[in-house]
């Protein structure tokens, strides 16, 4: 016990410590931090080695220096025993093995501590030690390592008790670790404790990503991102394609491999909130396709051509007004229908796509404005999503929230299998975009930081995998539009006489009562409303016919339509069918 002049007694008391104890903490310290150690490890064993050789047998100088040479060749060669994968790595390693080999063949020859020897190695030590600290993916695998020793504990803390790691591995931009998951537990049990993995582990929000292994429902594989691959945008390097048969690369993965989707025979829905890079990704699309000789684009942009009349040069047709937009659904109806009849005389089951019998592809930017303004041309693309897979003639819509009432309330949604999701505000609009059931399924849409960060659901892609896009910038695509307008293709003899029919037969008023005439634009909108209840059968027309008829909203119908009841000059004649209630009383209208 000792005394202190000023304080009460100090007593010290053995913590009853066994000099095994602490032999075992140092071990266990050691053993710990053996990546870190690693040079001065190698260090002692080589000056072990050279003393035991040189004692017993200094004349094997020779032969410690060609099994050097020889090593350093496999190593440079592929890398073994080493993991060095990169150049950069083998080149170290490489170095190493020469280092080590040369100053252990002299060691031998002439003594471990024959000056200077003794300070070349502690020289050699400094300068190998070095990068091997710093290296990060050195760091990774010792994280990793240790990461599998406390997994039982971080299991148990998360809520995965009872789950363990079957492997890990150290990748370009962090690591990777196969799970088995204890009995009862699935992938979304996994995907439920993303945020309390994060914590668990320690890593930055965000950096967590879990995918199922296809081969095993009680497996899953668990990426951690040590920085994120796509913080910055990824520059757009030409298209990838020549032929609509070939996938389109859109972007790369975060694993750094590429996203490959084709867009032969399927439709497409691309959806996000505004600033989320829509245009950015149907830019990507359209200047791929616009590389490709064998099919027509039609567009369709309702916000006066804004996004798609840069790329008018390519555009066999691009519609900005709803009128324009009925005619061009219209025909790509009647070309399907074409197509159709022409393939059933025939003995093909699908149109085969050519330079000389391209596919259609129809792009309509901000679909919910083409389903509120012109709702004959959305029953139109309905019609094209349920049929015109085996015809090659197909549709692309891009929307902010693909609700059913945005699409049409027809099928158009359920038809398109490529569902690219951009950021959405709500966690919910990911199931409206990507399918019902998808946000539980771990498809975090609402969690994209960045334009152009995007999942994508199509053949082939059915895990959630953050993907970016390509950056096409304005100079882009002012340069691809003017390098592919000159091969742009024809419609085919075919659907060019099928458009022509159509047209013919509403220049002559072939379509008849039930389908009015499409007015100008310089036409008055009054005046074509009232000529149309007019010219209506006994039966009425429909809201949806006076709209394609007057290129107006449903809301401006119907204000217009209730003033004309108020003042005894239409009627309704059943429930969303209108006509004027006295043909003859046009001075009275006026």
């Amino acid at each position: 016990m000792l005394r202190n002049r000023n304080a009460a007694p100090l007593m010290l008391v053995a913590d009853g410590s066994t000099a095994a104890d602490v032999l075992g903490a140092a071990g266990r310290a050691l053993y710990r931090y053996r990546s870190e150690l690693a040079p001065f490890t190698t260090a002692l064993t080589l000056g072990a080695a050279g003393a035991l050789l040189h004692a017993e047998h200094p004349g094997w100088w020779p032969y410690v220096a060609c099994a050097t040479a020889g090593l350093a060749g496999v190593v440079a060669a592929t890398g073994a025993p080493f993991r060095a994968t990169r150049r950069s790595e083998r080149a170290y390693a490489v170095g190493a093995v020469l280092a080590a080999g040369g100053w252990l063949a002299a060691a031998v020859r002439l003594g471990t501590l024959t000056d200077p020897l003794p300070t070349v190695l502690g020289l050699l030590v400094l300068a190998g030690g070095l990068p091997w600290w710093t290296h990060r993916r050195r760091r990774m695998r010792v994280t990793v390592d240790r990461t599998i020793q406390a997994w039982p504990n971080i299991a148990e803390q998360v809520g995965l008790g009872g789950s363990r790691v079957l492997s890990a591995v150290v990748d370009v931009w962090g690591w990777r670790a196969h799970i088995s998951l204890r009995g009862g537990q699935t992938v979304a049990d996994v995907v439920a404790h993303v945020p309390a993995i994060e914590s668990g582990l320690g890593t930055r929000p965000g950096a967590v990503r879990v995918e199922p292994d296809p081969a095993h429902a009680g497996r899953a594989t668990i990426r951690v991102l040590a920085n994120d691959p796509h913080a910055e945008a990824i520059a757009w390097s030409g298209p990838s394609v020549r032929s609509i048969t070939q996938p389109i690369t859109l972007g790369v993965f975060e694993d750094a491999t590429p996203v490959r989707v084709s867009f032969l025979r399927r439709h497409a829905l691309i959806g996000g909130i505004a600033g989320s890079g829509k245009s950015g990704i149907l830019n990507v699309i359209v200047a791929n396709l616009a590389a490709c000789a064998d099919v027509v684009l039609w567009g369709i942009d309702l916000k006066g051509g804004m996004e798609l009349r840069p790329w008018v040069s390519c555009l066999d047709r691009l519609a900005t007004t709803p009128a324009e937009a009925t005619r061009l659904q219209r025909d790509a109806v009647g070309i399907l229908e074409a197509r159709a009849r022409a393939m059933g005389d025939g003995s093909e089951r699908v149109w085969n796509p050519s330079p000389e019998h391209p596919a259609l592809i129809i792009i309509t930017d901000e679909y919910a404005e083409l389903a509120e303004n012109a709702p004959l041309a959305a029953d139109a693309a309905d019609s094209v999503a349920r049929r015109g897979r085996a015809l090659a003639v197909t549709e692309l819509a891009a929307t902010q929230r693909p609700t059913q009432q945005a699409m049409g309330k027809g099928a158009l949604r359920s038809q398109m299998d490529i569902r690219i999701a951009l950021r959405v505000r709500e966690r919910r609009d990911a199931d409206l975009i990507l399918g019902q059931g998808m946000l539980a399924a771990g498809w975090h849409a609402h969690t994209l930081d960045a334009p152009g960060k995007f999942l994508i659901s199509a053949e082939g892609l059915d895990h959630p995998r953050r993907a970016r896009g390509f950056l096409v910038t304005d100079d882009d695509v002012s340069g691809e539009a003017a390098r592919w307008a000159p091969i742009r293709p024809p419609l085919d003899d075919l659907s060019a006489a099928a458009v022509g029919t159509a047209r013919d037969a509403e220049a002559a008023g072939g379509s008849g009562p039930s389908e009015p005439q499409i007015i100008d634009d310089s036409v008055d909108p009054e005046s074509a409303l009232w000529a149309a209840l007019r010219e209506a059968p006994d039966e009425g027309l429909t809201i949806p016919e006076l709209i394609m008829t007057t290129g107006m909203r449903r809301t401006w119908i119907y204000a217009r339509l209730q003033n004309h009841a108020a003042g005894e000059r239409a009627i309704q004649v059943s429930r969303g069918r209108w006509r004027a209630a006295d043909p003859h009383r046009e001075a009275r209208a006026a």
